[in-house]
């Protein structure tokens, strides 16, 4: 329940960071100015015995967000594959969010799946191991069909997983409420909008027969990737609290020492799995939303196994063109086309200068030019962003937040296999195959064979609907008026500062 008893859920966070001692390691990881420095210490001193002591035996960050819950993990998660935000010694910390957190009893998960599938663990698997990996939402354990002996994974949800996510998430409301009062230059950002985007997301979650079918739906999009396998939901053994897929075998993504001693190149690999979702965005439109390192294994042949499909994204098509235009125009550096996108799709308010807004693009973009992908911080990238989109009105835009989150987590992982990586030479020939079969003469005809097979669905009513429309006309007014067109949806989330950061990121040395 929303609503200000939650004021002590948010002095609680405060003071437990404080107390684990997070508070100066988080707001030095990321660079924080020293006024903001001291203001947080003098706020969250007084209330520092409120706060809770977590496992001693982690590092202090760590320990903050484990003792806070679900909610607060999933957020370490992601900062976890930013090392050039928060840090390698943080990123490396917060890499234990992903799948190393404390797993909750074999004999309530046993029961749970019992409960779920209507019959007993010893019936349905010959072999049901000990937890092999627990995150903030679920466990998994290695088991054998007792039919046919075939190793897979069963994952089951945290008991009152859905109750503990919800309290966190009233509070979060509630601290976007507060932003939104005390600094009304950040409703552009539309905070509350940003946490329903992250509450629906995290519900969908809550639910793994919704992850079976986008499991066995990116499986069938990705299906002649290659390099690239999604294991298969094993429906007959799957419910709302659990869900079995095949086993993928092979070393987690964030282990450099075992992907090296497999043989496998890094190098290629990093480059792989920025081109692997791309291409899913642009030519799928349906990506993977959660690619950290937990989620993500090398075969022992090199391939890269993903799993854990709770969080799924969805472009609709005309937003994926919009995208590449502004990513393509980034690596041509045609700066006025990029701000020409941005007005025709109205990212931009209209009462702005479009001319203004080419030479703003044109003031990011050119000084980190030719410099080495290496010295290039995301950090100050997004900061220079937030000042571009704050001047010229432009707001966030909800529905791609999940785009731009998962870019930034890519990124992060491709940097962790090569911190050499450059970003926008290997993003290049997906971005340029995609314009070359999406925009142009090609895409033209495609789109006017969709119309006419549309139209010629419509033929019988074109008659009684032109009669109508001429009726209309000379004054007579139907009854329901039909809606008004909802406006094209937003290319790029501003959550921070998205709408141009992936461009510029791709296209800056080109």
């Amino acid at each position: 329940m929303r609503g200000p008893h939650n004021i002590w859920r948010l002095i609680r966070t405060g003071a437990t960071f404080e107390r684990t001692g997070a508070m100066a390691v988080v707001l030095e990881a990321m660079r924080a100015p020293a006024p903001l420095r001291v203001a947080a210490r003098v706020l969250g001193w007084p209330f520092k015995w409120l706060g809770l002591t977590g496992d001693p035996a982690l590092p202090p960050a760590t320990r903050a967000l484990t003792a806070l819950g679900p909610a607060y993990i999933k957020f370490g998660q992601i900062l976890s594959t930013r090392p050039d935000v928060v840090g390698e010694d943080l990123a490396l910390q917060l890499r234990y969010l992903q799948d190393q957190l404390p797993p909750f009893s074999s004999t309530v998960a046993k029961q749970m799946i019992a409960d779920e599938l209507s019959l007993p663990v010893t019936t349905l698997f010959s072999e049901f191991s000990e937890p092999v990996a627990a995150a903030s939402i679920a466990q998994v354990h290695q088991a054998r069909l007792a039919d046919t002996g075939e190793k897979v994974a069963v994952k089951v949800l945290r008991p009152g997983i859905e109750k503990a996510f919800r309290k966190d998430i009233d509070a979060f409301y509630l601290a976007a409420g507060i932003i939104e009062f005390l600094l009304p230059k950040t409703r552009r950002l539309r905070p509350t909008d940003v946490i329903a985007h992250f509450e629906s997301v995290v519900l969908g979650e809550l639910d793994l027969r919704l992850e079976a079918a986008a499991a066995a739906e990116f499986a069938t999009t990705t299906a002649d990737d290659p390099g690239f396998q999604v294991p298969r939901a094993k429906w007959g053994l799957s419910g709302r609290t659990v869900m079995t897929l095949g086993w993928a075998e092979g070393v987690p993504l964030g282990d450099n020492a075992a992907i090296d001693a497999l043989g496998v190149d890094r190098v290629e690999l990093s480059e792989r799995i920025l081109q692997l979702f791309l291409r899913h965005a642009l030519r799928d439109g349906y990506f993977h939303g959660d690619m950290h390192q937990g989620n993500l294994k090398v075969s022992p042949t090199g391939d890269i196994i993903a799993f854990d499909f709770g969080i799924m994204g969805r472009i609709d098509e005309y937003t994926r063109r919009a995208y590449a235009e502004i990513l393509f125009g980034f690596i041509q550096k045609d700066y006025r086309r990029v701000a020409q996108v941005h007005f025709e799709a109205g990212y931009v308010p209209p009462d702005q200068d479009i001319d203004e807004f080419t030479r703003a693009l044109r003031a990011v973009g050119e000084p980190i030019f030719g410099m080495d992908a290496s010295y290039i911080s995301m950090a100050r990238l997004l900061s220079y962003l937030f000042e571009v989109t704050e001047r010229f009105g432009m707001q966030t835009r909800t529905e791609l937040i999940l785009l731009q989150r998962t870019m930034v987590v890519v990124e992060g992982v491709a940097r962790s296999l090569n911190p050499q990586i450059n970003m926008w030479k290997v993003a290049r020939p997906v971005v340029e195959d995609y314009i070359k079969d999406h925009v142009g003469p090609r895409a033209i005809l495609r789109d006017m064979r969709k119309s006419a097979l549309i139209l010629s669905r419509f033929g019988p009513r074109l008659p009684d609907l032109l009669e109508k429309a001429l009726m209309e006309q000379v004054g007579t007014r139907p009854r329901n008026p039909p809606p008004t067109a909802a406006p094209w949806p937003g290319i790029w989330a501003l959550a921070g500062a998205g709408t141009l950061a992936l461009g510029v990121w791709i296209g800056a040395a080109l």
